[in-house]
């Protein structure tokens, strides 16, 4: 049967969400359009005979997913097998709760007789044992306070810190830092898993830890141990409780039983000691893993192409899948968030691996996306900028141990790319929704809109546009916050007219900053549109509460069109920092809340109706697709500078620190090419600042000495000397902390020419300032936010919208 015939027995599931384990999908006979005939005809004839032969497909497409990827995969697969490289495959490729194509190719045994490969073939995972048991686990009982992750192992398995590997952390072991060798001699196997593990601990290291990346199937049977030690379940009970069973993986776990093996994909043939000789069917393929029972973190574990799905789906799902949750958010963005060595390389996150090769291919945006792959076949990608997933499962050691699946991992990779491009931005904002619904909430209302070139579709129509061809909608007027509204102007701003609507433009950072009845005159609904940064100090939060006031007062009804926050992933209370004094409130700190807030312009809205008093009929149109642990890069939505200095994510999220020093004697790098990244003063020496700066080790920063000039601001064509600001780590990253950090190094080298007391301008917590002076720590000093911290959460949770 060759490509062409089997496409003519294919399935398409049309139109549905990826269902949970054992759910059947509608399905619907497939009928190829023309064009799509040649294409294949095409592809097949291109093909040697033998690729004719096994192949045997079915496909299932979500919705109108692209038949070019099924085209792509299909050739791809069937190459791989015209080359002899594999038998078969099962690939599932999935993107927002979806499943863009599923397909089983070829067979899954070739001898002792031949049987086609099928959706539900099991296949051993061989390495994939790593991430989806392994560090699942180990990252399991770090949620549940069972051990730290920055712990040397030797404090839960003393045995194991002889022979010089007591530094070793449970980190290192998961980034395979810990400098073990790969794999020790098969011989120390021989005698049963307690021997085995004594010569384990009895292992000298390869390379100190932290000094280079060896990947290490050793490591991960330490890791594996860790987690029987603490629990005190073996490890294939644990998986099967803890993560198999809630996440409905029915056909995943180690040492398949007979109704599984049944199923199974075999690998090599193997010589039992009596000298028998029998196929490794449902019996693990590494031998180490062998000799230990079947069971191993580093392998061992069985399952099909849907089940590690579900678990794809589960980590880009932050930790949780159909309501069940199974690792925290911080931890499932921890498998996603990629360190490197503090000399660089070794590039891994904890589990996975974030530099490509011939698993991820060269289309996924580096730095943002992981994926493993395993010895015998098989691999799987994650990428949480379109919240998509690719898995191949195949047995390429079938049937003589000599194939290859590294071109198949990243043809499928490209295709998955491509298609997941195509699809656009993980995150829908409130504009796109509005524009799906052909704006019909607003459908005879007279709108005044709040925006500026932030506000605008993923597809980039401007909201003003967007209000104007809306049919039964009337656009009254536009309103402009800070910066105008080409968010590119500094200080007041004028009345001005929008050259392609001809619209007035409104300021309300000139002679008002409040909404007034004459600009209101004529709207009955104010519409909010802006693009805010999760700070309390930046005024684009005031300005919107400001509005919320002006139309409770003038009966107008509100609509927030929400938007990510760029600081999401800081969104926890140690990141926060204090609240602002409720006697010292101005235009920059409008409400007493913490300078990070970790909410969204449509959260921040609520709380501002429901906490502060605002009387007023609110609604808001929330994003979908978002969570708040996602940094800019995984919404895949495009940067858009919401105001002149603030160009690029990264320099978003070191605003709330470096922003505390713009009311001070020290430039923050405007009229540079990286304001917010950098800063410096004619007065201070660079060198000795960085060097000061990195000993205070500041978790996530990096200080490097630099000179510059800005054109304008804070000393403007005058040569600075100061330090460039790299983010190293987003997960670790404390940028109030380490904003006062700063603050209080440069007091303690510059004295009295550095305008200290100026701090308090904007960080308005005078409780603080004073910790600062006195030399309290900043472990100290946070622990005196706490109550007004704990306060703020509840009120804070009440607003929230988003999944974290």
């Amino acid at each position: 049967m060759g490509l062409a015939q089997s496409w003519r027995g294919c399935v398409v599931r049309s139109g549905a969400a990826a269902g949970s384990a054992g759910a059947s999908l509608p399905q619907r006979p497939f009928r190829a359009p023309t064009w799509l005939a040649p294409v294949l005809l095409a592809g097949l004839a291109a093909l040697p005979t033998a690729a004719r032969e096994p192949a045997s497909i079915t496909t299932a497409a979500a919705g109108d997913g692209p038949l070019p990827l099924a085209v792509e995969v299909g050739g791809a697969v069937e190459r791989a097998m015209a080359a002899g490289q594999i038998p078969g495959a099962v690939v599932t490729i999935g993107a927002r709760g979806r499943i863009l194509f599923e397909g089983a190719f070829g067979a899954r045994t070739l001898a002792p007789e031949r049987e086609p490969a099928t959706l539900d073939t099991l296949y051993d995972l061989a390495s994939l044992t790593k991430p989806i048991a392994t560090a699942t686990g180990v990252l399991i009982l770090a949620d549940r306070g069972k051990l730290e992750l920055d712990a040397p192992v030797a404090r839960y398995l003393p045995e194991f810190g002889a022979r010089g590997k007591q530094a070793i952390t449970v980190e290192d072991l998961l980034r395979h830092w810990g400098g073990l060798v790969a794999d020790n001699s098969l011989a120390d196997y021989r005698h049963g898993p307690e021997e085995a593990w004594r010569r384990i601990c009895e292992l000298e290291l390869s390379a100190p830890p932290r000094a280079q990346f060896f990947y290490s199937d050793v490591g991960y049977v330490v890791l594996g141990k860790l987690v029987e030690r603490l629990d005190g379940r073996p490890l294939e009970r644990f998986a099967r409780e803890e993560i198999f069973a809630p996440l409905a993986m029915g056909s995943s776990g180690f040492l398949p039983g007979a109704d599984l093996r049944a199923r199974c994909a075999p690998t090599e043939q193997r010589t039992a000691e009596d000298g028998s000789v029998h196929w490794m069917r449902g019996e693990v393929h590494d031998p180490r893993a062998f000799a230990l029972g079947g069971v191993a973190g580093h392998a061992g574990l069985f399952s099909t192409a849907s089940d590690v799905s579900r678990w794809c789906r589960m980590v880009l799902g932050g930790g949780q899948l159909d309501g069940r949750r199974v690792l925290t958010p911080h931890s499932a963005a921890a498998l996603l968030t990629a360190r490197a060595l503090p000399g660089g390389g070794g590039e891994r996150t904890l589990g996975l691996d974030a530099g490509h090769g011939t698993v991820g291919g060269e289309l996924f945006p580096a730095g943002v996306s992981a994926g493993h792959s395993g010895f015998t076949g098989t691999s799987l990608w994650l990428d949480p900028a379109s919240d998509g997933f690719a898995v191949v499962l195949s047995n390429r050691v079938h049937p003589d141990g000599r194939g290859e699946a590294g071109g198949l991992r990243r043809a499928v990779a490209h295709a998955a790319a491509r298609a997941f491009r195509a699809a656009g931005p993980a995150v829908l904002t409130g504009a796109d929704i509005l524009e799906r619904e052909g704006c019909a909430r607003l459908s005879g209302r007279r709108v005044a809109l709040l925006t500026n070139h932030t506000g605008r579709t993923s597809a980039g129509v401007r909201t003003i546009d967007l209000l104007r061809r809306a049919e039964g909608v009337t656009l009254v007027c536009i309103l402009a916050p800070e910066h105008g509204l080409g968010a590119r102007a500094e200080g007041t701003i004028a009345k001005e007219i929008d050259p392609a609507s001809g619209l007035t433009v409104h300021s309300l950072y000139g002679e008002a900053r409040k909404p007034t009845a004459d600009m209101l005159a004529g709207a009955d609904t104010l519409v909010i549109d802006l693009q805010d940064v999760g700070t309390r100090i930046y005024t684009y939060g005031t300005t919107l509460a400001l509005a919320l006031e002006a139309a409770g007062e003038l009966g107008v009804r509100c609509l927030v069109l929400d938007r990510p926050d760029p600081l999401g992933p800081l969104a926890n209370p140690g990141a926060w920092g204090p609240l602002a004094d409720a006697g010292r409130l101005d235009f920059t700190s409008y409400r007493p809340i913490p300078l990070v807030h970790g909410l969204t312009l449509g959260e921040l809205a609520r709380l501002n109706r429901d906490s502060f008093g605002i009387a007023v009929e609110l609604d808001v149109i929330p994003c979908e697709g978002w969570r708040r642990s996602m940094t800019w890069a995984q919404t895949g939505l495009e940067w858009r500078d919401p105001s002149p200095n603030l160009r690029n994510p990264t320099a978003t999220l070191l605003y709330p620190g470096l922003a505390l020093l713009e009311t001070t004697n020290v430039s923050v790098g405007r009229g540079t090419d990286a304001p917010f990244e950098r800063f410096g003063a004619p007065w201070i020496d660079g060198p000795r600042l960085a060097r000061a700066l990195n000993l205070l080790a500041l978790p996530g920063l990096e200080f490097t000495p630099i000179r510059f000039v800005p054109t304008s601001s804070t000393f403007h064509g005058q040569e600075c000397s100061g330090v460039h600001v790299a983010v190293t780590d987003r997960a670790r990253l404390r940028p109030v902390e380490a904003g006062l950090a700063i603050a209080r190094t440069l007091r303690e080298l510059f004295g009295s020419g550095f305008e200290f007391e100026k701090i308090d301008r904007l960080l308005r917590n005078r409780a603080t300032l004073a910790g600062l002076e006195s030399g309290a720590s900043l472990a100290e000093i946070a622990k005196g936010w706490g109550p007004d911290l704990q306060s703020f959460e509840e009120a804070r949770a009440r607003a929230m919208l988003y999944p974290p």
